[in-house]
């Protein structure tokens, strides 16, 4: 079979050059923006307060829509494995994770409502539902893929 007569990214495959091809502009934007968030990650790892994770979930989310070869090597590299290790599914969460992830989060949320109610600028309203979005979160965490 002549390479010349195949679509571009069959001949390179068959060529041995790998090339990344994106064919509608949907994917390219996809493509963009999760490599955006990747560096916006990066940055994250050496700037504190701005969180890390929630950057590669959303650029390995949006790699796999786009270009999964991308997210292929974001998840198996060694600076981003330990962030990414868990999204995938195969591996559960250990429950020392969990606890810490857990207390963090209330930590978070309880000197969240001590501040507001410090400067008296804390409604009930907004406490409740403060309070009710961290045991939703508690709850989330304490059960989705628990594994064995």
């Amino acid at each position: 079979m002549n390479p010349d007569s195949m679509p571009p990214a069959v001949a390179a495959t068959l060529r041995g050059q790998v090339g990344i091809v994106v064919r509608s502009p949907r994917r390219l934007l996809f493509a963009v923006f999760g490599v955006a968030s990747v560096g916006v990650a990066v940055a994250g790892i050496f700037v504190p307060g701005l969180p890390t994770t929630i950057f590669l979930i959303i650029g390995s989310w949006l790699l796999t829509k786009s270009c999964p070869y991308l997210e292929e090597r974001l998840i198996r590299n060694r600076l981003f494995k330990p962030y990414l290790r868990y999204v995938d599914g195969s591996e559960p969460m250990p429950i020392h994770a969990r606890a810490s992830a857990i207390t963090m989060m209330w930590i978070a949320v309880l000197g969240s409502l001590a501040v507001l109610a410090w400067r008296d600028a804390l409604a009930w309203w907004f406490a409740a539902f403060l309070v009710a979005l961290a045991c939703t979160g508690t709850w989330f965490i304490a059960t989705w893929r628990r594994g064995a």
